[in-house]
């Protein structure tokens, strides 16, 4: 469609919008958010952004996306290289948010997947990174690149087209502000008349006297410090006064009341507290005594200090005198997580974040902002205007680096030392940062309501990079509270998937709207094609659940890399449980051919081998860092038999093979390699470049229960068969952090049950004269028989073959059951300490048996927090719930 101009564009569309709306069934979409049809209008840029969920999504495929064609081929092995991109960049810096994945570090993960002309999809889009990396891949500055053509020679450039979705309107307003088109023209002659006619107005309210002078400056930033009341004397202190060492620059734990000299602490001190009346809403305020203390202003390029003088005071009994001649938002903070920090300090309205002062700038600026671009400016500036804005007290005094360093991520609490920031000051700078990042070309849609259900057809995104919430990590919509009220359009929290105790959500809550969205992302996406999730989270809970309902939804976990934004992340360990730092799964939606051949073959051994097959082709085939290869984990068989697992149990079939048959099966059918598998086209490609490195790493397992015990030990056992008393002290070492919950096992105990020992009779054991022929001289090129080997290998702990590590399994089976029958017969409510290991074997005998009231009941019996940790029993636990119909 054609249009005289954007203005006329924008008004067909809303006209569309606008009936859209009236339409009752349209409001029921989960997760719309709540405003006024007018304010949703006003926010919305149709068809590419609307304030509400998107209408126009299907029109924006059918013209832009390629049809679902199985006839043709695609096939990429996951991104298996870690990312690390920094966040200092201008399009990261733009516009603030709580948190973000750098658009280079996504950029990758785009040109792997896709090929130019191709559908993104970010179904949990936060302020648009997702398509700002589509968009680059198009034109990408010339330093990433090149930097990125370095690893990935043969990516093909060219633009991909986003579809981005996000509950939150202040998100999704954020997202539009990075991705859709501007006339940079337009956009900075705007801007420079809404700073002309505020300045007009309103300039006054920000000068100041010079030090002992007639001239006048213009105020950078005012500080305000709280008042508080000595607990000796009883009489006022500011806290700037006696609590700020303004030559170190630094807050002291104990200082003097200058009244009394009493030591004292900011803990033991009490607030002193102000009722005013508001005389434009007409309320009565009780918030904390904050007084102004210095200035920080400017005169030409020169910077100067001072404390507040009489001519100060006048103005701001000037300012409390003028009438707000604007809108400005004074609805109530509601109540919530985060918003009870400020509400508990007097804050009960959206206006009380703001002096007086600002409030009227800021009312002002707003009622000018006539396109979303120049409103864009004004949410990337309006955090800074409020009383959350903090004081770097120790550049501020020793001049390193900026005294305004914004307000604190992940808080609403306004801090005891505060600035108020000049808005005329501050605007032209914005202006300018966010001109940066401006763009004609328009490649993304956008819309604003919940993933849960999406108006999106099947089978019609080619790629998806999601960066979902984690459980309690932020509260979104607490923290948006500013910007919504702003934006007159606020979050629906009723399907905000999160861990919140003040929306009576727990983890089941989280899980479940979790797994709904990606069940719709597995509906959208085309067979075969591929999902990054980007985890941040340090509860190894919240890292189960994901997979769970990853899982769940259908999809296949086939990597797990390292994606560090350089912003102080954690360390990952993700077969301990315990995730610290931020990783990027890769999963993919089984295609046709699979599903179809599985409904064949469900329930059989050649349904299992299918599987393994059809997976082990979408793996990576060789990941090395330094020179030195890695261990690809999900080539690793206890892996392998778990993915197999899992996708049986997701589809409701009973697991043909004990993980006994399934390594025997592995080891017959597949090719292994530094004890991963691979098939036999795969082979010859690792063999080749497995030779052009010194070694491969293996993976570093701690010791933290009875299943990683077991992996340790045959990683050390592997390498070298040792007797008893050489591994006993090593694992001494190693159990430090044995989990409170898992029944500490003797070594002996674990090795009995899984390894097996050579008495010194017969031949020796292939494992243990390989190991010995190997490492000692005078042993090499004797037949197992000879009785110098016999003797260095008698003791020896080994790891089976597949024939008898079948038996052993059987054994330990048989062991474990025996054990779970005596939790399930309990009259315990609360099993303090227990195997997982025997939970586990009875919870997958149990559902082999459809004996799901067994497994509810143990699982009952089982911590919360221990359930929820372990992926397996979650499995067992979530299909149990499923198939009794008790979810």
């Amino acid at each position: 469609m054609s249009f005289p101009d954007d203005n006329a564009r924008r008004e067909h569309f809303l006209c569309i919008l606008r009936e859209k709306l009236k339409d009752p069934e349209f409001r029921k979409i989960e997760g719309f958010p709540i405003g006024s049809d007018e304010d949703i209008l006003a926010l919305s840029d149709p068809p590419y952004y609307t304030a509400c969920p998107n209408p126009f999504i299907a029109d924006f495929i059918r013209y832009y996306g390629k049809t679902y064609d199985p006839s043709k081929p695609y096939r990429r092995e996951p991104f298996a290289a870690d990312v690390s991109e920094g966040k200092n960049d201008p399009i990261y810096n733009a516009h603030s948010y709580h948190t973000k994945v750098p658009h280079k570090a996504i950029m990758r993960y785009i040109l792997h997947y896709t090929e130019p002309g191709d559908i993104v999809f970010d179904g949990f889009c936060g302020t648009g990174m997702t398509g700002v990396a589509a968009r680059e891949c198009g034109k990408p500055d010339l330093d990433i690149k090149a930097k990125i053509s370095i690893d990935m020679p043969d990516v093909k450039w060219g633009t991909r087209y986003s579809i981005q979705n996000e509950l939150s309107p202040a998100a999704t307003f954020i997202a539009q502000g990075y991705n859709l088109a501007a006339v940079e023209e337009q956009y900075l002659a705007e801007c420079r008349d809404i700073l002309k006619k505020t300045k007009a107005d309103l300039a006054w309210m920000y000068k100041t006297r010079h030090i002992d002078s007639d001239a006048f400056g213009e105020i950078n930033y005012v500080i305000w410090s709280d008042v508080f009341i000595c607990n000796v004397c009883g009489k006022e202190i500011t806290f700037w006064d006696v609590a700020i060492d303004h030559e170190r620059g630094c807050v002291l734990e104990n200082f003097e009341c200058p009244n009394c000299m009493a030591r004292l602490s900011k803990r033991e001190l009490q607030r002193v507290w102000s009722t005013t009346l508001n005389r434009v809403k007409g309320r009565i305020d009780r918030t904390p005594k904050k007084i102004p203390v210095e200035i920080n202003y400017a005169i030409g390029n020169k910077s100067f200090r001072k404390r507040i003088d009489d001519f100060d005071i006048s103005i701001l009994q000037r300012i409390e005198e003028a009438n707000i001649d604007y809108w400005f938002p004074d609805s109530e903070v509601p109540a919530g997580l985060k918003t009870d920090e400020p509400r508990s300090l007097g804050i009960m309205h959206q206006d009380l974040f703001f002096t007086r002062r600002n409030l009227i700038c800021s009312s002002a600026l707003w009622a000018c902002c006539n396109s979303n671009k120049s409103k864009f400016v004004f949410t990337s500036l309006i955090m800074r205007l409020s009383k959350l804005s903090n004081l770097h007290i120790s550049n501020y005094f020793t001049g390193g680096g900026g005294a305004a360093s914004g307000n604190m991520k992940g808080m609403l609490h306004p801090p005891t030392i505060s600035l108020e920031q000049n808005p005329l000051k501050y605007w032209p700078i914005r202006v300018n940062a966010i001109k940066q990042v401006l763009r004609r070309a328009c490649m993304s849609i956008i819309g604003t309501g919940s993933s849960t259900k999406l108006i999106i057809p099947d089978n019609s995104i080619d790629y998806m990079f999601i960066d979902p919430p984690f459980g309690s990590n932020l509260a979104y919509s607490d923290l948006n509270t500013i910007w919504e009220a702003w934006l007159r359009v606020s979050t629906n929290i009723k399907d905000e998937a999160i861990i919140n105790k003040r929306q009576n959500k727990e983890l089941c809550d989280y899980q479940l709207l979790i797994t709904n969205c990606f069940r719709e992302f597995r509906r959208i996406l085309k067979p075969g094609r591929w999902i990054t999730v980007e985890f941040s989270n340090t509860k190894a809970y919240v890292w189960s659940s994901l997979q769970q309902a990853l899982e769940q939804a259908g999809f296949i976990i086939a990597n797990v890399a390292i994606l560090d934004k350089k912003q102080g992340g954690y360390n990952a360990n993700v077969y301990a449980g315990a995730v610290k730092q931020d990783l990027a799964i890769s999963a993919y939606k089984p295609n046709c051919g699979l599903e179809e051949r599985f409904n064949l073959e469900a329930g059989t051994e050649e349904g299992v081998w299918d599987f393994i097959r059809t997976h082990l082709k979408l793996l990576p085939i060789f990941v090395s860092k330094d020179n030195k290869g890695q261990v690809i984990a999900e080539r690793q068989n206890f892996l392998l038999f778990d993915r197999m697992v899992a996708f049986h149990v997701q589809r409701g079939v009973t697991v043909p093979l004990s993980s006994a048959e399934f390594y025997e099966g592995l080891v017959q059918r597949f090719a292994e390699r530094d004890n991963m598998y691979f098939l036999p086209e795969q082979v010859a490609e690792y063999d080749k470049k497995r030779m052009s490195i010194r070694e491969v790493l293996q993976l570093k397992l701690s010791i933290t229960d009875e299943s990683s015990a077991i992996l340790w030990l045959k990683q050390q056992i592997l390498k070298k068969p040792q007797t008893f008393q050489e591994l006993h002290p090593q694992f001494l070492t190693q159990i430090g952090r044995w989990q409170k919950h898992e029944a500490m096992l003797e070594l002996s105990e674990l090795l009995a049950q899984n390894f097996l020992r050579y008495d010194g009779r017969g031949e020796v054991p292939s494992r243990i004269h390989s190991y010995l022929s190997t490492n000692f001289k005078d042993l090499r090129s004797l037949p197992k028989d000879d009785e110098r080997l016999r003797a260095k290998g008698k003791d020896r702990w080994y790891v089976p073959d597949p024939n008898q590590a079948g038996d052993l399994e059987k054994l330990r089976e048989r062991s474990l059951l025996k054990e779970f029958d005596e939790y399930r017969m309990s009259d315990q409510k609360r099993l303090k300490v227990f195997r997982l290991e025997a939970v586990r074997a009875g919870f997958k005998k149990a559902w082999q048996e459809r004996d799901y009231t067994t497994i509810i009941n143990v699982a009952r019996k089982i911590p919360d927090n221990i359930l929820h940790e372990d992926p397996k029993l979650l499995m067992w636990y979530d299909q149990a719930l499923t198939r009794s119909g008790k979810e």
